[in-house]
């Protein structure tokens, strides 16, 4: 049976079928496609969409920007103070206004309460740039890059390493468990993913011939893994006062070279960026200073080697993104 998605909303992955996300999937391989050979795919012209921007970003403003301009779409980018919306608006009236305004809208923000509430009173599709508890646009172009270095995926072994409660190990764990991948979540016991979760993707997993595993060894994380993934240490909107605690929890979890070797011989590294590999950054000089570390969620060894492919998972964030707004305007 063909797949259509026009008119839904894109807010988290648990909403859509194997055979939905596998579509959108195919959709991106072809997009990537025409933008790479120069073929002008404007399919929708004459249209318009807003992107909604709580929390800064930089990937996933441009994706979308991108790839709405390849697609002839206009484009509103309205960032933290210039919108009205929580503050002197509810999100109920600004969804129902910017819905007469707009063909589709994009956030990026805190509460998945607030991206679902968009979606019930906007009347137009929805798409979820990141909240606190879910991104699932990043796993699409995951699993992309993923599939463009494997030639499939279901069946792999992925592993995460660090923080496994946050919105990126939580998407993974679910696009895992919907594509038949073996997905790994090692870190602290004490920052593993809530377990309501865990069941529900454990049940997803095993339609699929796949499992969910959740380890502290650092061993059985990394034996036989083909992705090792990562992600930074402390979440935007968190607290500084964090960061010790985490550093002194996930300093051993550190994908290293040591783990890379431990990994299937093919293994590749995946950050969804930006990365503490070094002190070039404001924050990477600061944490050094105070904390006298100077590589944080990954070693600078991993991310410049040849088994990176994190630039490459950053560029199909816009192939991705562009399928994504495609499929549900189209």
């Amino acid at each position: 049976m063909p797949v259509n998605l026009k008119g839904r909303s894109f807010l988290k992955l648990l909403d859509f079928t194997t055979e939905e996300i596998e579509y959108l999937l195919d959709l991106s391989e072809e997009f990537k496609r025409m933008k790479m050979t120069g073929m002008p795919h404007k399919y929708l012209e004459g249209r318009n969409i807003v992107l909604l921007f709580e929390k800064t970003s930089t990937r996933t403003r441009c994706s979308f920007e991108v790839a709405a301009y390849d697609l002839g779409l206009g484009v509103t980018y309205l960032e933290p103070g210039t919108s009205q919306m929580g503050k002197k608006e509810s999100i109920e009236d600004t969804a129902r206004v910017l819905g007469r305004f707009y063909d589709g809208i994009e956030y990026r923000g805190f509460s998945q309460k607030i991206v679902e509430e968009i979606a019930e009173k906007s009347g137009v599709p929805v798409w979820n740039g990141l909240t606190d508890e879910f991104h699932p646009t990043q796993m699409l172009a995951d699993v992309l890059t993923i599939k463009e270095n494997f030639g499939q995926v279901k069946g792999l072994n992925f592993t995460y390493f660090g923080d496994a409660r946050n919105n990126v190990a939580n998407s993974i764990m679910v696009v895992c468990s919907k594509l038949g991948i073996n997905f790994t979540a090692c870190g602290p016991k004490e920052l593993m993913p809530e377990k309501e979760l865990v069941e529900t993707c454990k049940e997803l997993a095993k339609a699929q011939g796949s499992k969910i595993t959740l380890t502290d060894d650092i061993k059985t994380g990394a034996k036989d893994a083909h992705v090792l993934y990562t992600d930074i240490w402390v979440s935007m909107g968190e607290p500084d006062s964090v960061w010790d605690e985490r550093i002194k929890l996930l300093q051993k979890y550190r994908v290293s070279k040591e783990m890379m070797e431990m990994a299937n011989e093919d293994a590749i590294f995946l950050h969804c960026l930006p990365s503490f590999h070094d002190t070039n950054t404001t924050i990477g000089k600061e944490i050094a200073e105070k904390f006298g570390i100077e590589e944080m969620e990954v070693s600078d060894e991993v991310f410049e080697s040849a088994q990176s492919k994190v630039f490459d998972q950053a560029e199909n964030r816009m192939h991705t993104i562009k399928a994504v707004i495609y499929a549900t305007l189209k």
